[in-house]
């Protein structure tokens, strides 16, 4: 495969953990967000997934954004009668964000991201030696 593809792929790669890494980053600043009416819904978390496609220019498979969703996953009560947003029994929804699983994710999509880093470096000093026993 030419290196310049290989270059390109990451790329993609890179691409796709930045928007999760925003996306995680989001979900941190809004673990507490809660809604300002009685009943009104938190901040629900956000999940990002990925598919495969073919850049026909390219010649290759690429990573891309598939979806940005709302987690499923139900939202916690706590006892807050004094709240805003306490329903009639003096619960409030909170947010379904867990931050040890966002930070979990964080250090996942990181370590991908660098992955995806060192494969442009490798390839890059593999051109940069190719050029130079080509001159020499």
């Amino acid at each position: 495969m030419d290196l310049s593809k290989v270059m390109m792929i990451s790329a993609s790669g890179m691409s796709a953990q930045t928007m999760r890494l925003r996306t995680i980053a989001e979900n941190l600043a809004n673990a507490e967000s809660l809604g300002e009416t009685p009943g009104a819904q938190p901040y629900a978390r956000k999940l990002v997934t990925f598919k495969n496609v073919l850049d026909k220019n390219l010649g290759a498979h690429k990573v891309k954004i598939d979806k940005i969703s709302k987690d499923p996953a139900e939202f916690q009560k706590r006892f807050d009668p004094q709240h805003p947003a306490a329903d009639k029994d003096g619960y409030v929804l909170t947010p379904n964000v867990n931050s040890l699983i966002e930070l979990m994710d964080m250090r996942q999509a990181q370590r991908s991201y660098e992955a995806n880093l060192s494969v442009i470096e490798v390839s890059k000093s593999m051109v940069a030696r190719t050029l130079d026993i080509l001159r020499g």
